[in-house]
């Protein structure tokens, strides 16, 4: 249920993902070229410090700066539970467009969702208005009719009613970037994600996690190239309830090139990012 509804609301279960060594942090990279890297963020840790500490993927960095003189910069967030693409910039300028190309829905983003239930139609949007749950819980969001226009498009993928499980294999697109769009999207709709124990009935702790995954990320660096178009294989704590799904390994990118994670690309020459109104 909702937060914001009668139900007692349930902390935010802590996973334990180590702090990633600088062999691993480099064998996640997905894609590097001259002004971003795209790695592939496991479930289960922050992307930056919090006020507690705790290991975190900035604290990493260091050991991605292939040859410039400082680490790469976010050029975006994931919550600590999603795993999947995550671009960063090489260098000031490079963030700076970045963030401008994320600021005015410039870059094509696919999340793919193993939620409970699910929707009777094979796609659709979702265009419901999202605001803070209140001051105390600041990440914390619910639908509010007088809240921020949220617009996500779904696609159903597959589905699966073995085992007396009620599953659907969902493609998101959050067309705006709010704060837990997706899963307050999906948990509205009535069909919450997965292991989402903010807006579902996730467990505080252990299994199932949040089965949310940032597939695919697809960036216009230049004017004169096709767009960056990047995949991050999915992780192994949805590969159970995929499969039930349909999902196959098949459909998964190519195998991992020597020093890099599954699918990497390089593409070093620097090159321009287009302006962005």
């Amino acid at each position: 249920m909702l937060p914001g509804s009668d139900t007692k609301q349930k902390p935010i279960r802590d996973m334990d993902t180590p702090q990633p060594t600088p062999d691993e942090i480099q064998a996640s990279v997905l894609h590097r070229d001259g002004l971003m890297l795209v790695i592939d963020k496991p479930a289960g840790i922050a992307v930056h410090r919090g006020p507690k500490g705790g290991p975190n993927l900035e604290a990493s960095f260091d050991a991605l700066r292939y040859g410039l003189p400082r680490p790469p910069v976010l050029a975006h967030r994931l919550d600590r539970d999603t795993s999947g693409c995550l671009v960063l910039g090489r260098h000031r300028k490079a963030t700076a467009s970045l963030g401008l190309l994320f600021k005015h829905g410039k870059i094509g983003k696919t999340y793919w969702a193993v939620v409970e239930g699910g929707p009777t139609d094979d796609e659709g949007e979702i265009n419901i208005p999202i605001g803070r749950l209140d001051a105390e819980r600041g990440w914390w969001q619910k639908p509010d009719p007088n809240g921020l226009p949220s617009l996500s498009r779904w696609k159903v993928m597959g589905r699966s009613q073995k085992n007396g499980d009620d599953l659907t294999w969902l493609a998101l697109e959050p067309v705006t970037g709010r704060t837990h769009q997706l899963r307050v999207h999906c948990a509205a709709m009535g069909f919450p994600i997965v292991g989402d124990n903010i807006y579902g009935s996730g467990p505080r702790f252990g299994e199932p996690s949040l089965h949310l995954h940032s597939r695919e990320i697809v960036v216009p660096l230049s004017k004169n190239k096709p767009p960056v178009r990047v995949t991050a294989p999915a992780p192994m704590h949805l590969h159970q309830r995929l499969a039930a799904c349909g999902w196959s390994s098949t459909m998964e990118p190519l195998a991992a090139n020597a020093g890099g994670a599954s699918g990497v690309s390089y593409d070093e020459p620097r090159g321009p990012i287009p302006a962005t109104p």
